[in-house]
């Protein structure tokens, strides 16, 4: 069994999440011994298993067709996560939802990241059979060392009493970084770093205004990777993650993974893998989210870290990819 792995115009989102789902899908295959290729040329396969959605896609499933080769489709998007995010997504987006059922009914297969997306996708009326496999995580990457807290520490003058919440992502209203603003103002006493590039992000006239009043306390150092975004997981008091729309959310993943305390926004896409007072905490209104973070940086909640890291060792990558080998099996003998 060999898979082609297809991933199109890479540097154009290879930051996304859907990128780092990308190299999490090769890591999983090699793990457990499933030959893959990532040659676009390459016709020596048995699957093609296609991530991204643009209209290069086409041409790779009509060569698969042609070859009489499998397709498996990587249902990353959907309407709704499209919705809110860049410059005239929400236009755009009843044009992006049948795009995507039209590429989506080409496959003999899906695979999608959650229950929650699995569900969005059948209500798309999609007859193609549909699985939800998380796009996992690397434990072995993010596993912060001491080192990579004190140069996170070191870049940004972190001092021992500093109370740090991080967040991670496009600065997208969707992503809830209006939100995230908006509970800085009130917690001024708090340093709240956001991780995303700006530029890349394609602000819409709302971020845009957001983004020239700013608090004293919020910082923007960009897109971080490496070592210092390590050490930003393993050094804060707090992983904020007020997002309103996901497919899944793999820095929550990484977050967990790095054992930090999570507080998210109470979407249906969190259901029922994280569970509020379990495994995290969770919140709907900026109200909600003050009290709980003031509660959880003054030690007046229990941590929820252990039994949040045990999500992300049931999402590690060699798991992953004995799901992925299931589902090649299934599309192979049919």
């Amino acid at each position: 069994m060999k898979i082609k792995l297809y991933f199109g115009q890479e540097n154009a989102i290879k930051k996304s999440g859907i990128g780092r789902a990308f190299v999490h899908q090769k890591k999983a295959l090699s793990l457990n011994n499933i030959e893959y290729t990532v040659d676009k040329e390459d016709l020596d396969y048995d699957i093609l298993h296609i991530n991204t959605i643009w209209p290069d896609s086409i041409k790779m499933i009509k060569q698969a067709r042609d070859n009489n080769k499998k397709v498996i489709y990587h249902a990353h998007s959907t309407e709704e996560d499209f919705r809110n995010s860049f410059m005239f997504s929400n236009t755009l987006a009843g044009i992006f939802k049948k795009w995507l059922v039209y590429l989506y009914k080409e496959a003999d297969e899906i695979i999608t990241p959650t229950p929650y997306s699995k569900n969005l996708l059948e209500a798309y009326g999609l007859n193609t059979p549909i699985h939800a496999i998380s796009n996992g995580v690397d434990l072995d990457k993010f596993n912060p060392t001491q080192e990579q807290i004190e140069s996170f520490c070191k870049k940004y003058h972190i001092d021992e009493n500093d109370k740090v919440i991080i967040s991670v992502g496009w600065l997208f209203e969707r992503k809830g970084f209006d939100t995230f603003v908006e509970v800085a103002y009130s917690l001024p006493e708090y340093k709240f770093f956001w991780f995303g590039d700006i530029k890349l992000s394609n602000p819409t006239a709302k971020i845009k205004k957001i983004l020239k009043n700013l608090p004293d306390n919020v910082i923007l150092p960009g897109y971080v990777a490496g070592d210092v975004i390590n050490g930003a997981y393993g050094r804060c008091d707090l992983f904020f993650f007020p997002s309103r729309e996901e497919t899944e959310g793999i820095v929550v993943l990484e977050a967990l993974a790095c054992k930090a305390q999570m507080l998210v926004r109470d979407i249906p896409a969190f259901d029922p893998w994280l569970i509020d007072r379990l495994n995290c905490y969770k919140g709907k209104t900026n109200d909600d989210f003050i009290q709980l973070i003031q509660m959880i940086i003054n030690k007046q909640l229990p941590s929820t870290i252990e039994e949040g890291y045990k999500v992300a060792q049931e999402r590690e990558l060699m798991n992953i990819g004995k799901q992925l080998k299931m589902i090649y099996e299934e599309v192979l003998n049919q």
